[in-house]
């Protein structure tokens, strides 16, 4: 299926930097009739679908007690263990990316559609993509952001940072046009004209590349 055509969508990329907001990006993607695919959740559903293979290479200790994977409790296994977490991509990437690309034909009447994936660079459609938005925040809005919602030690936080940084000059390097969005959270007065000025920039981007309404 050759996207932007009248075969299939334009792609759009849509990832960003841990607890940046990408997913309030994708809110405003949606509103403006794009279809966004969460390929976080699309990968929740890849583990329940491999879950004998991956119960096979990890055992059953990751299940929860209704006989679901424990995505915390494989996370925490395979965390900072190579070979173990290759083991799992195995399993568990060629199911993701049946996934992305069944649902990408589900949406061939539409215009554009966007994956929503913080390793955005790691999934089937990346050199499809006709842009990558790149969604960015501050380090101690992120730490705020992150801690509230995962709860984690802050040594844990800043692991997860330092070991995302990495990935982002990938989305500089390909054919894709990549557009840098920054999602500051601001609050009290100032809330509304960031919100409206973080719309000015998805529309504009959305023109530059011909997909806007």
């Amino acid at each position: 299926m050759a996207p932007g055509t009248e075969q299939g969508p334009v792609l759009i990329g849509l990832t960003g930097q841990y607890c940046a907001g990408k997913n309030y990006v994708a809110t405003l993607l949606e509103a403006r009739g794009i279809p966004v695919l969460d390929v976080d959740k699309l990968g929740h559903l890849a583990l329940e679908q491999e879950k004998t293979a991956i119960t096979g290479r990890f055992g059953t200790g990751i299940l929860t007690a209704d006989g679901r994977i424990d995505r915390k409790a494989l996370g925490s296994l395979v965390f900072g263990k190579p070979q173990d977490l290759a083991d799992l991509e195995a399993i568990v990437h060629p199911r993701a990316n049946q996934l992305t690309e069944a649902w990408i034909l589900q949406h061939r009447d539409k215009k554009a559609v966007a994956i929503n994936a913080a390793l955005l660079h790691r999934s089937v459609v990346f050199p499809q993509l006709r842009c990558i938005i790149l969604v960015q925040a501050g380090l101690v809005t992120r730490l705020i952001r992150a801690k509230k919602r995962d709860k984690l030690p802050l040594f844990a936080l800043l692991k997860r940072f330092k070991s995302q940084h990495q990935f982002t000059a990938q989305y500089f390097q390909g054919n894709a046009d990549t557009y840098i969005v920054k999602n500051r959270g601001v609050l009290g007065i100032c809330a509304r004209w960031h919100r409206h000025q973080l719309e000015r920039r998805i529309d504009a981007i959305l023109q530059w590349e011909g997909i806007g309404r």
